[in-house]
C-alpha cells in the first residue's frame, strides 16, 4: 500500500514538472521517463512482495528445523 501511494506521488509531481515545464521538446522525454519510472515502481513492488513471501517461508523452514532439533535432542 505504502509503494502505491509513493508511485502515485512520483507520478503526480513528474506530471507536474512536466505542465510547469515549459518546453515542447521535453514533454515526451518527461512522459516516457514517468512511465518508465512507473514501471520500474511496479517492478520493485512485485519483488519486494516476492522476497516477503520467501521470508515467510524460510521463518516456516526455520521453525520446523527448530522443532525436529529440539525432538532429536531428546
Amino acid at each position: 500500500m505504502t509503494k502505491s501511494i509513493a508511485l502515485s506521488l512520483v507520478l503526480a509531481a513528474s506530471l507536474g514538472l512536466t505542465a510547469c515545464s515549459g518546453g515542447h521538446d521535453n514533454a515526451a522525454n518527461n512522459a516516457a521517463n514517468s512511465a518508465e519510472n512507473a514501471s520500474n515502481a511496479a517492478d520493485n513492488a512485485l519483488n519486494a512482495a516476492v522476497n516477503a513471501a520467501d521470508n515467510a517461508s524460510n521463518a516456516s523452514n526455520a521453525a520446523a528445523n527448530a522443532t525436529n532439533n529440539a525432538a532429536n535432542a531428546m
